[in-house]
């Protein structure tokens, strides 16, 4: 099984790592890195580099593909080649996933429409603009297509596809191994639990500006 986490400048870096580190786990997996081209790309702080190993055009056919949000996911979103990409691997994946705004470049590229998705709980106006229906669930499956909410929901994205692969047994194990146990000091991880000055002091930042994945 080939996996494929496309990359592009100023992609958010948990959004392709989290997932990275659980789906990579799958026995006989094959998870490369892909972007325009092979080398660096800078995540949206500009402060860490991953490497893409192939260009778009030497991964055609991935078996999962993985797409990472970020403030950059619009200008990407605008990109041809990685719109064509998207469309030349979804037609033969057996899952086609996003985390965060990655669900942006998804529909953007014609894959999402009419489906029921997630994103970022700031971009759900720019999802529902491109016509999807989007949610509040932390990870939603809608065929063949898995889509992650905000940043760190790509953890759980991944635990969940890995469930649906290799079964539950396999998925607790990458969990236990992984030690995945979160227990943050806050509970303030949605808009729905976080003090509402918060949320609606991020609600009034223009969206160019969003710190999301």
């Amino acid at each position: 099984m080939q996996i494929a986490v496309l990359l592009f400048e100023g992609f958010t870096s948990l959004d392709a790592v989290g997932p990275y580190e659980i789906l990579s786990r799958l026995p006989g997996a094959e998870t490369v890195f892909v972007a325009k081209a092979p080398g660096p790309v800078r995540n949206d702080q500009g402060s860490l580099a991953l490497t893409a190993d192939k260009s778009l055009a030497e991964v055609p056919h991935p078996d999962v593909v993985l797409v990472p949000g970020g403030p950059e996911t619009r200008q990407a979103a605008h990109d041809p080649e990685i719109r064509q990409w998207l469309r030349t691997a979804d037609a033969t994946s057996t899952w086609t996933t996003s985390v965060c705004t990655g669900s942006l470049l998804l529909a953007a590229a014609g894959l999402l429409e009419g489906r029921r998705a997630t994103t970022h709980w700031l971009a759900f106006d720019e999802l529902r603009a491109l016509g999807v229906e989007p949610t509040g669930e932390r990870v939603v499956f809608d065929g063949k297509y898995v889509t992650a909410a905000g940043v760190s929901s790509g953890i759980d994205m991944g635990l969940h596809l890995l469930g649906r692969i290799a079964g539950d047994e396999a998925a607790m194990t990458v969990q236990l191994l992984t030690e995945y146990d979160p227990q943050p000091p806050y509970d303030a991880g949605s808009p729905l639990k976080a003090p509402a000055h918060l949320v609606e002091r991020w609600r009034s930042v223009r969206t160019e500006d969003l710190p999301q994945g």
